[in-house]
């Protein structure tokens, strides 16, 4: 009888047999030990994906268990084991399972929960990516950089920055990158709204470690988004030093987030490999796609733009200087002022294993004003940035805006502080203009508009304060609550142009967000949500999110109204599925009040 009474007799075994012969090796079972705890997925860091399929690292062993129907006899009994291979499937023929691979490197604390990582590779699929193409990293990164975005190949995030988000989820809503791929690949590949840079960045990472590529975030204060393809933010003011919107085209984006991953790059000079710059936001074209990158950290570093992909762009990004012009009665634009340290004040990256910042602006950039930048300048004019080289005499008079702390609805003053540095008197004529703008820098709605005049008498400092109340800005904020002062003037004695800008980021409230119960693995724990509608005016349908990495999956709440001062309070159910640190986050989002976050460590136990 055959030993498994549930296989189909093979038909060898339905005659006499022939004891001449050598039996037939018959296989029973093929085992890739593909459990969380059997040694390959230990072995190769993949434990923590949430999947069926075992998933191994290139380059590295791992084993199979075969069992057959007798013991094998290595002289004797001839198998073969076939491997139909891609870069990031393959299967074998003695078995149904499939088995992915990723690349090497990894965070043995990095968790992807269920569906993701077929999601990603669904990413590629879509894109007609060639599986041949799949263990190149310079080519996966750079069409994912494509893909992440709907521009132009219907990939996955579909960018707004109206401040209308009716037809899909507010940029600033979303707690996570789970949701969002899993909607792309359930629904066969439909784009997902909607998506700002830190959106597209966010789910770029996830792709990039995903796949066993190193990624990070990384986020670049005052941002150049030139619209003229040169080294320079063109800001105009009228004769008198007003400044002009119409006429001011370019944009300084408050931040801007991209993502660097880590790879080596034998296409380019030795000493350009390492981190690289990769963008899904979509900005402009590169060979004919919304993307950007890889481009060598390095290489913007050094001035060495000449090198793929889109250096130029990643270099004027942190390199842009501040133009001022001011316009005369004929048309003409004069040169007045030259801000060369306003764009690329600081690049941060996430600190490793803490919750800190790590500033990496010297990765990108030398000290302003030391001679590497100024050689650097120099070596990126040579492959067509162009400066401005206009040499301006110095101010003998500055003002400059302090940073403030401001909670949405307080009023507040914004203080101009002057200082006469010669020994004569000086007298001036200065526009202050507050405007609500987007995160872009793009102006949605002017909220101050003062014209102090200034006497200063010599060498003196003198603080002039202008007061903005809450009930003139309370209801033209729009998301992430940002007022951008620019201070402008014109000395009466001199007729030289003074200037400063400074963003005030007005503070929301804040969820408070508990968790309850035994913290560990399979225990049944709970967690709460808590909110008070501090102002005067009623919160209408908002949205509630919340989700915790490796414990809790995304959830959702509705409230059609919060009415002023009235507090509500979510609690859900949930048994965290791994140990170890995490956080659950939550999010509010209302069209009154966007950016409203909350969240809260923990330790998971075994």
């Amino acid at each position: 009888k055959h030993p498994d009474l549930s296989r189909p007799f093979p038909p060898y075994l339905l005659s006499p047999p022939d004891n001449s012969c050598p039996k037939f090796l018959d296989i029973w079972d093929v085992d890739v030990l593909k459990q969380p705890q059997e040694i390959n997925k230990q072995g190769h860091h993949t434990h923590l994906y949430s999947s069926d399929f075992l998933i191994v690292r290139r380059t590295l062993e791992f084993q199979i268990k075969i069992t057959f129907d007798r013991p094998y006899k290595p002289a004797e009994d001839k198998f073969a084991v076939e491997f139909v291979i891609g870069a990031f499937y393959w299967k074998m023929s003695l078995q149904t399972d499939n088995t992915n691979i990723v690349s090497n490197p990894s965070c043995t604390e990095e968790t992807f929960e269920f569906g993701v990582l077929d999601a990603c590779l669904f990413i590629m699929d879509k894109a007609d990516m060639p599986l041949s193409n799949r263990g190149d990293v310079i080519k996966v990164t750079r069409v994912a950089s494509a893909m992440l975005n709907s521009r132009d190949d219907d990939g996955v995030l579909v960018g707004n920055w109206s401040g209308d988000y009716t037809y899909g989820v507010p940029p600033t809503s979303w707690t996570g990158s789970v949701e969002i791929l899993l909607d792309y690949a359930g629904s066969r590949g439909t784009p997902v709204c909607y998506a700002q840079c830190w959106v597209y960045a966010a789910v770029f990472n996830t792709f990039l470690r995903c796949l066993g590529i190193p990624g990070r975030v990384v986020t670049n204060f005052f941002s150049a988004h030139d619209n003229d393809g040169n080294l320079k933010m063109d800001i105009i003011l009228d004769e008198n030093g007003k400044l002009d919107r119409n006429r001011t085209k370019d944009s300084i984006w408050n931040y801007h987030c991209w993502n660097e991953c880590f790879m080596a790059r034998s296409d380019l000079p030795s000493g350009f490999g390492g981190w690289q710059v990769v963008d899904a936001t979509p900005q402009e074209t590169s060979d004919g796609m919304f993307r950007c990158g890889p481009a060598s950290v390095a290489a913007v570093k050094h001035g060495q733009i000449c090198y793929p992909f889109d250096a130029p762009f990643v270099f004027a990004e942190v390199n842009s200087d501040v133009i001022f012009y001011r316009r005369q009665k004929d048309g003409t634009l004069e040169v007045v002022k030259v801000n060369p340290t306003h764009v690329g004040r600081m690049v941060l990256t996430k600190a490793v294993l803490h919750d800190g910042r790590r500033d990496i602006t010297d990765q990108y950039k030398f000290p302003e004003g030391s001679p590497e930048e100024r050689r650097v300048l120099e070596k990126a004019e040579e492959f067509g940035c162009q400066r401005e080289k206009a040499s301006l005499p110095q101010s003998d008079v500055e003002v400059e805006i302090p940073t403030l702390d401001v909670r949405v609805g307080d009023n507040f003053d914004v203080t101009l502080q002057f200082k006469n540095h010669s020994d004569q008197r000086r007298t001036a004529d200065v526009y202050v203009t507050g405007t609500v703008v987007y995160y872009t820098g793009v102006p949605s709605a002017e909220v101050v508009f003062k014209t102090p005049k200034v006497k200063l008498d010599p060498l003196q400092s003198k603080d002039e304060k202008v007061l903005v109340r809450g009930e003139d800005y309370m209801h033209k904020l729009v998301e992430q609550a940002n007022i951008h002062f620019i201070a402008t003037g014109k000395i009466k004695e001199t007729g030289q142009i003074i200037t400063a800008m400074k963003v005030i980021t007005i503070h929301n409230p804040k969820l408070i967000v508990k968790v309850t119960g035994s913290p560990r693995v399979s225990e049944e724990m709970y967690v709460s949500v808590e909110f008070t509608n501090p102002f005067k005016f009623n919160l209408e349908n908002v949205d509630l999110r919340m989700e915790g990495p490796g414990i809790m999956p995304f959830k959702r709440k509705q409230y059609s109204l919060i009415a002023p001062g009235t507090s509500i309070t979510w609690t859900e159910t949930f048994s965290p599925r791994r140990a170890g640190s995490t956080k659950l986050i939550a999010s509010l989002d209302c069209a009154a009040l966007r950016q409203v976050y909350g969240e809260t460590e923990l330790t998971i136990q075994q």
